[in-house]
């Protein structure tokens, strides 16, 4: 596995894919022994994993505390990113939930029990809650990196236009910066290409996607169900093959995994790691295995390549229309450039 800066923003290195600890516990009733939890997180770090995602959500807690007993022996070695905002337990009421400074100052301790570390490397917003400031959630970040408790943070499910407030805050105040985002991205959603994306480049931001496989519908198993499949135990998916739409882009996935005889799973993965070797700044997929032979699977992706042709499928047939004001920009920018197409933009450094 390679390695990638995390951002322009720091100068933490991580390996290209990044461990997804929700399924490390049974604490929702579904999800990896202990045991097997750890066969997933020795073949991750085998194979030169080095980043692991984890949340005081997942699992109810249970998924922390696995992860702070497998990285025990070296933690140093590990770069461990946890999330508050949510609740742990059920039942947990208002101060314990959201993004209030109280709330992300108590769930940070309890995170650090469970981890059995006196440091979280990168420290999230799980999500926005629409109702605390960008400056209380930027002032309680600053103090806990400069107590050492955290030694980044960034911001999961936020809106474009509350990141970049963040950022400019942070700058302007001499606050410690946001160094990522974390959103949903794959072949199956691609909303993020409206203003999320562009603006992570601009700023220097990593990126962090969950969900690369669409849920799963990108493997293209839903196609055929079963009796033991997430689509009859839990009677929906985040994505189905609902329009045409959704079947072409399904076909293109398998007839270019047939052209390089590997898996849908492997054809998902390689798109997003091709879009980052082009992006100008760190885009690291989340794997989120439930078994140790998901992850032996998920990982044969590394060493699929793609080229021209299959990639320009793979974005046409999984193309969104931008909409306003990205179409109006695109089919103005002659008049805007005095008539002329050959102006060249500067990329950001």
């Amino acid at each position: 596995m390679k390695y990638r800066v995390f951002g322009r923003n720091s100068g933490l290195r991580v390996s290209e894919l990044a461990l997804g600890t929700g399924n490390f516990g049974t604490g929702w009733g579904h999800g990896a022994e202990p045991e097997e939890a750890k066969k997933i997180f020795d073949g991750y770090v085998n194979a030169g994993g080095n980043f692991f995602d984890t949340a005081n959500v997942y699992q109810r807690g249970e998924s922390e505390t696995l992860l702070g007993d497998f990285i025990a022996a070296d933690r140093d070695q590990f770069v461990v990113a946890t999330k508050y905002t949510n609740a742990t337990q059920l039942g947990d009421g208002l101060s314990k939930t959201g993004n209030s400074r109280k709330n992300m100052v108590r769930a940070v301790e309890e995170s650090l029990k469970r981890l059995k570390t006196d440091y979280i490397d990168l420290y999230w917003a799980h999500i926005s809650d629409g109702v605390t400031p960008m400056e209380e959630i930027m002032r309680g970040f600053d103090d806990l990196v400069r107590s050492g408790k955290i030694l980044y943070a960034g911001l999961s499910n936020f809106p474009a236009w509350r990141i970049a407030r963040a950022d400019l805050m942070a700058d302007l105040r001499g606050w410690s910066p946001i160094v990522a985002i974390q959103i949903e991205y794959s072949l199956a959603e691609r909303t993020p290409d409206r203003e999320l994306i562009p603006m992570a480049e601009s700023l220097g931001l990593a990126i962090t996607t969950w969900s690369p496989l669409g849920g799963g519908f990108l493997t293209g198993k839903y196609r055929e169900t079963t009796d033991n499949s997430r689509l009859t135990k839990l009677g929906m998916l985040v994505h189905t093959e609902k329009t045409q739409k959704e079947t072409l882009l399904l076909d293109t996935i398998l007839a270019v995994a047939n052209e390089l005889n590997t898996t849908a799973t492997h054809i998902a993965i390689a798109w997003l790691m091709h879009k980052a070797d082009r992006s100008t700044t760190s885009i690291i997929p989340i794997l989120g295995s439930r078994t140790a032979a998901q992850l032996d699977a998920t990982l044969g992706a590394l060493s699929v390549v793609l080229n021209h042709d299959q990639v320009e499928r793979l974005n046409v047939t999984s193309a969104i229309s931008l909409g306003v004001p990205h179409e109006q920009i695109n089919s103005s920018f002659k008049s805007v450039s005095g008539g002329h197409d050959l102006l060249i933009p500067i990329k950001p450094a």
